[in-house]
């Protein structure tokens, strides 16, 4: 299967495409010849001139939604593009909540198989193969499309650098698509959204991030590691851990279940070094831990280790830090 045409599913959030949408457009244009986007939304045309700054010659606009689930309409969308204008050799999709859940249908419209949990994407002999974290993380698996295109992969977030394409380029061709008759299938709606506060740069996007584990010992010990964050300019996160102890909620949890970071400056405190942790933080440019068993198996991975109680070393560490600024 040679790689001429690839289709990103493009998530955006007021107004501006989602980091990770930016990273599948990078990708698919080093692959293919030809790149296109679907996305959606009642702002859908306002984010085309970025989708096309990182590659995307046309954007398909399934447009406004209201208050209905992304998934059904999106991949009923899909499906038909694909039927009546010719299949693309592969769909991109992120590994969000509307991502999984559109990626499910259009698997189970098209007839087609879906690789998922996506970290790596590479053309070997004109055909796309994808890379798998498994054994959580300690191993690479290698897999390939060997049936009628589309070849659809679900990919994770952070499994490629956002970069935009050389030159100003021409804005994209923005086409409107139809959703056709789901039936009863829609009629799910959305009836409230929260978005949750915050003060400080987005976990998955910070430069900095200080994550927290057990070793704290309890829950209030939680603010050194806001703190510290706040200091530092960063985002704060967690191990699955304390967040299914109730400590932080599960937004900012770190690893295979929760989000993938790799910002320049990673800081693990009290975090023992679980595979299923480590394989979301270990693309960070610089890991320090704060541990005080030696043998923690974050030390592996680690730039800089500190054998010590997070308990007294956080105190410090913040204390040095005001006293600079």
């Amino acid at each position: 299967m040679a790689t001429d045409r690839i289709l990103v599913v493009a998530e955006s959030f007021a107004g501006k495409a989602l980091p990770v949408s930016l990273e599948l457009l990078t990708r698919a244009r080093q692959l293919a010849g030809t790149v296109e986007a679907v996305t959606w939304g009642v702002d859908a045309e306002s984010v085309a001139p970025q989708l096309g700054a990182f590659g995307a010659t046309k954007v398909y606009s399934v447009g406004d939604l209201g208050w209905a689930l992304p998934g059904v309409p999106v991949a009923a969308a899909i499906a038909a593009l694909v039927e009546q204008g010719g299949p693309p050799d592969a769909i991109l999709i992120p590994t969000t909540y509307d991502g999984r859940d559109i990626a499910g249908r259009l698997s189970v419209r098209l007839d087609r198989s879906v690789l998922t949990n996506v970290v790596g994407l590479t053309s070997q002999d004109g055909t796309l193969v994808s890379e798998h974290a498994i054994f959580g993380g300690s191993e690479v698996l290698k897999a390939r499309f060997t049936g009628a295109a589309p070849a659809v992969f679900v990919v994770r977030a952070k499994s490629f650098a956002a970069e935009e394409a050389d030159g100003s380029g021409a804005a994209p061709e923005v086409v409107a698509l139809a959703v056709p008759d789901t039936g009863s299938t829609n009629a799910a709606t959305v009836t409230e959204r929260h978005v949750e506060g915050r003060t400080g740069p987005k976990l998955d996007e910070a430069p900095v991030v200080v994550s927290g584990g057990r070793g704290l010992g309890e829950a209030g010990r939680y603010q050194l590691i806001e703190e510290l964050a706040k200091l530092l300019h960063g985002a704060p996160g967690a191990s699955r851990a304390i967040v299914d102890a109730g400590w932080v909620p599960y937004s900012y949890q770190v690893g295979q279940t929760g989000k993938t970071v790799k910002p320049t400056v990673y800081i693990a405190a009290g975090i023992s070094g679980a595979t299923q942790h480590m394989v979301g933080m270990k693309g960070s440019k610089n890991i320090v831990a704060i541990n005080k068993d030696a043998e923690a198996p974050i030390f592996a991975i680690a730039d800089l280790g500190i054998v010590g109680d997070v308990q007294k070393v956080l105190p410090k560490l913040i204390e040095a830090l005001k006293a600079r600024t």
